[in-house]
């Protein structure tokens, strides 16, 4: 028995020329959404990487901080405050400054997020940092992220061989003796792990009672929402005191909501949704001008415009899935392109591919629903 060949398919593959338009054109929206989508993502992930780094069940901090490059600073006594509640294990101060430094290897000053920690316990969830403690606690010794943006190639590969690297910031010659990898952000191109005093002496205008951070742990089986609401109801208001997930979040939050990048990334989504309906519009809608004569000759034969409007939103169906195969496989390509470029966090992810499908389907039914308004209105009479 011979199959039928669905009507939407001999509709859509007619005219070649016209399929592949709008395969294009869909998959220039896909791919615009993609890279928004992606941007707003590794927007949020490079900005919490050093967040998701820290060893800790609670954070301390200022409440004028806004993110881990403008911290701002609250009393260390407060750390020993808390150190004195039931249930805390220990306490410990990080400190953090966002200052330009002289990129090794081509002599140029690249945006370096600085953090300074006491060597004796490492605060850091990072392997390269542990074994590095007994390292950074020599004078104006510092290790260097791996993943920051620049060129530091060579600096890198001398690191790896296991030899120093000397740089400078202001008048002060450091010395890098290792690596880690967390990685580059919006916020700075990379990170420099040290010693608190070798901190103090990189910044003589930081006192050491003006911490930026504290990180606190506590003892098993303690509830940290419960201790950090406890902690923030006896502590002074000039700490705010959170769990290391809300840190995160508030780190997200200030990029999200006090900056234009998070808005610009989410409105350029939009924009490539309207970009793709426009288009499918157009490819529909001309496609259901061109064979009115026919869908009205069907309709002279009985069919019924429930009928005739399945046709279209099949079609519509079509030139989504069609489009979206490219588009998705184009927007891996530059998310590799990106991430090399950038060594931002920009990879491709299940739920997003799901969710641009979604939003292609509904992007080309929308579009599908506006066609059919000449379809509805087609009288046989008139046509012929």
């Amino acid at each position: 028995m011979k199959r039928r060949i669905p009507l939407a398919w001999l509709q859509v593959s007619r005219e070649r020329s016209r399929l592949v338009v709008a395969m294009a054109g869909i998959a220039f929206a896909d791919m615009l959404m993609f890279m928004q989508l992606g941007f707003r993502t590794a927007l949020y992930d490079s900005n919490t990487q050093m967040h998701r780094s820290l060893r800790a069940d609670l954070v301390m901090v200022s409440p004028l901080a806004r993110n881990i490059v403008s911290m701002s600073h609250f009393p260390r006594r407060r750390l020993y405050q808390a150190r004195g509640f039931a249930g805390v294990q220990s306490v410990d101060a990080l400190y953090t400054e966002s200052r330009p430094w002289k990129n090794p290897q081509t002599r140029h000053e690249d945006g370096i997020l600085f953090l300074g920690f006491n060597p004796e316990k490492s605060v850091f969830n990072l392997p390269e940092v542990d074994r590095a403690v007994d390292q950074l606690k020599q004078p104006d010794t510092v290790i260097f992220d791996r993943g920051s943006r620049g060129e530091y190639a060579t600096a890198i590969a001398a690191l790896d061989k296991g030899n120093p690297v000397q740089t400078e910031y202001e008048t002060r010659r450091l010395t890098i003796t290792g690596l880690f990898k967390v990685g580059a952000s919006f916020a700075a191109d990379g990170n420099v792990i040290t010693s608190d005093q070798t901190f103090l002496r990189i910044f003589p205008d930081r006192k050491q009672a003006e911490i930026s951070a504290g990180l606190i742990t506590l003892q098993p089986g303690i509830d940290p929402k419960q201790m950090a609401q406890a902690l923030q109801a006896n502590l002074p208001n000039d700490v705010k005191v959170m769990t290391l997930h809300e840190f995160a979040e508030l780190e997200k939050a200030y990029w999200a909501n006090n900056t234009p990048i998070g808005f610009i990334f989410s409105l350029g989504t939009v924009i490539g949704f309207v970009v793709g309906t426009v288009i499918v519009y157009q490819i529909l809608s001309s496609d259901v001008t061109d064979h009115l004569a026919e869908y009205a000759t069907l309709k002279a034969m009985g069919f019924r415009d429930g009928y005739l409007l399945l046709v279209v939103f099949q079609e519509a169906l079509i030139l989504a899935i069609l489009g979206f195969i490219p588009g998705y496989a184009i927007s891996v390509g530059l998310y590799g392109l990106t991430r090399g470029a950038t060594n931002l966090p920009l990879f491709m992810t299940l739920s997003r591919a799901l969710m641009v499908l979604v939003l292609t389907v509904v992007m080309c039914l929308v579009s599908g629903a506006i066609a059919t308004r000449k379809l509805r209105s087609a009288d046989p009479a008139e046509v012929f």
